[in-house]
């Protein structure tokens, strides 16, 4: 019983102890106080720390920021391996190939393998094809070694090895270096290395020849050319018991020889079994390789008298430049 009277209601019937809705939530001028109150207060700060040595204290955020900044830049076009397809469409200066990734990338060292490695960007046309800007006449002999190690024809090594040179494919130069022409070339400039001034020479040949003619308004220009083997070949007063051409003269005796031919370009002497005619054959192939037609004929020999009964007995040589 209740002290006021009424009956104790059972235990399962008992409720908690009760609040009133207007004391438990908050009024409205508490609500909008308490927002007006956490709008001002500032946003919490999160540091983010690595583990590592660091320097500066401050590169963690700083590492955070850039690595942040990296993921939103944008990807640039194949610099990630493996992003080539396998089969590889190629516009070399308007020639259009198609070749195997592999193929491209068959040796290390080269500037193709380089290109097609994913390190570098490889600008495409508009149809797609991954261009390059060299001349494509000959990048199918180039493609061939690559594919099957195949050589190109005679009449083309010389461009083939220009191109070799330019992709820096060093086993395909080793190859054209040891097969014609290329071959002969290299004995032929081990002989012209003993003539150190021999291309001064032959730019000395056409600035003359394109000046007389300019001068004369003639479609050719004749020049003046020594050509001797010999520091000064003997003659019959000389040593007349004496067969060979070579002999050796005290330096006294060689001042009495010195002599300058009066001619327009002077090529010798060299020690080398070639002789005055291979000179000559070098010259005239050397021009022609400038686009320059040159003839040439022997006119006698300088016959200038040097002391006593001495003479200079030098070949010289008349070259015919035409021009048009």
């Amino acid at each position: 019983m209740q002290p006021n009277g009424s009956e104790e209601p059972p235990p399962s019937e008992r409720q908690g102890p009760s609040f009133s809705i207007s004391s438990s939530l908050p009024s409205a001028s508490r609500v909008r106080r308490f927002v007006r109150e956490r709008r001002a207060l500032p946003l919490p700060r999160v540091m983010v720390v690595f583990s590592g040595d660091t320097e500066n204290p401050g590169d963690a955020m700083s590492s955070s920021d850039s690595a942040q900044d990296d993921f939103r830049k944008p990807s640039t076009p194949n610099r990630i391996l493996g992003k080539f397809p396998e089969v590889i469409p190629l516009n070399v200066g308007g020639t259009y190939f198609t070749t195997r990734l592999s193929t491209l990338r068959r040796y290390e060292d080269t500037m193709l393998a380089a290109m097609f490695s994913g390190r570098h960007y490889i600008p495409r046309d508009a149809e797609g094809r991954f261009f390059i800007d060299r001349d494509g006449a000959y990048f199918g002999d180039i493609l061939n070694f690559l594919r099957e190690g195949e050589l190109p024809h005679r009449d083309r090594v010389r461009a083939v090895y220009r191109e070799a040179q330019y992709y820096a494919i060093g086993p395909l130069l080793d190859n054209l270096e040891d097969i014609q022409p290329l071959t002969g070339e290299k004995v032929r400039q081990s002989f012209l290395d003993l003539l150190p001034y021999y291309k001064d020479n032959l730019k000395s040949i056409v600035e003359i020849a394109k000046l007389r003619a300019m001068q004369r308004k003639a479609r050719f220009a004749k020049l003046k050319i020594c050509v001797y083997k010999e520091e000064m070949p003997i003659t019959p007063y000389e040593r007349p018991l004496f067969n060979s051409l070579r002999f050796e003269r005290t330096e006294s005796e060689a001042k009495l020889f010195e002599h300058h031919c009066d001619v327009d370009v002077s090529f010798g002497p060299w020690e080398a079994v070639a002789d005055v005619y291979d000179l000559l054959h070098c010259i005239v192939g050397d021009l022609a390789e400038l686009g320059i037609s040159a003839e040439q004929q022997c006119i006698g020999v300088c016959d200038k008298h040097l002391i006593n009964h001495y003479y200079c007995k030098r070949p010289i040589y008349e070259f015919k430049i035409t021009w048009w």
